[in-house]
């Protein structure tokens, strides 16, 4: 039963004003909340900007999730929901994928969990050098369990995906290939996936060093580096790019370890380029991806 926008409203404000007093029916304590407008409210009433607590970071970091409109239908409140982690690329934020694609359709359409968080310009590794950027502890360990603790998630590996567009792609690849006990599903839209081969963008030597100086080190966190250690049948992949990319390239390279590896995987390529016009449609095709690996036993 799809609830009318009014009603949705409603409830969420009736969720924000009980949350520190009321858990939910599953028992877990209702999601902390941050102060939204009534406008910001009526705009996207199934999403919300929570808080979490990176104690590695010594920091909070925000993320936007988006649960399905059937969330809060009265005949499903001990539904669980399995989650799908979207990653922004570099000089983003937790609010660019909400601002740019339809997530509360998306959701309610696959019944799943969005979450969005806030990545930085941190590549979604842990930087050797900056005890600040520590997102792959962030995302792999400390959001997942601040999200399987305040939402009715399916709480296992086998209804959790994470991708993302660009940095978020690489991002996507790194955290589920190092982390298969967390993630069962992952992709990357427009992946940056070898760094090493743009050693003077997007900040990565504030995170990594000097690429002259820090060779190896480069090399090794980029996530084309962890193919030789993954094995066929161990997740779902879904990889794709646009023609006139100008990651086009490292990610057919990727593809191509994929091959040698023996890694089954989705590969595409599509007409685009590096835009928002691509990634919103590429979304379109993980959700659907993810929904088929969700529903298989």
């Amino acid at each position: 039963m799809k609830l009318n926008k009014l009603k949705l409203t409603c409830l969420l404000v009736g969720l924000c004003l009980t949350a520190a007093c009321q858990a939910t029916p599953s028992g877990k304590p209702a999601p902390a909340t941050s102060p939204q407008t009534i406008e910001q409210m009526e705009e996207q009433p199934q999403a919300e900007v929570v808080a979490v607590k990176s104690a590695k970071m010594g920091r909070d970091i925000n993320a936007t999730v988006v649960v399905p409109a059937q969330y809060f239908d009265p005949d499903l409140q001990e539904e669980q929901f399995p989650v799908v982690y979207l990653l922004h690329g570099a000089d983003g934020s937790y609010r660019d994928w909400p601002s740019k694609a339809d997530l509360d359709d998306l959701s309610s359409e696959y019944g799943v969990i969005i979450v969005c968080p806030d990545g930085q310009d941190s590549w979604y590794f842990d930087s050797p050098i900056d005890p600040k950027m520590q997102f792959e502890t962030f995302i792999t360990g400390e959001l997942v369990g601040y999200i399987d603790g305040h939402y009715r998630t399916l709480p296992e590996r086998r209804y959790r995906a994470i991708t993302g567009l660009s940095m978020g792609g690489h991002g996507a690849l790194w955290c589920a290939w190092r982390h298969p006990d967390v993630f069962g599903a992952c992709g990357a839209m427009s992946g940056g996936v070898d760094i090493s081969q743009f050693p003077d963008r997007w900040n990565i030597d504030k995170r990594l060093g000097a690429y002259a100086d820090n060779k190896q080190r480069w090399q090794e966190h980029s996530v084309v580096s962890l193919v030789p250690k993954l094995k066929d049948g161990q997740q779902a992949i879904i990889i794709d790019d646009g023609s006139d990319d100008f990651f086009y390239t490292v990610n057919c390279q990727l593809h191509d370890a994929l091959l040698k590896q023996k890694v089954g995987h989705d590969f595409t390529i599509r007409p685009g380029n590096h835009s928002w016009t691509y990634w919103v449609n590429s979304l379109d095709y993980h959700m659907l991806f993810f929904a088929k690996f969700f529903a298989t036993e």
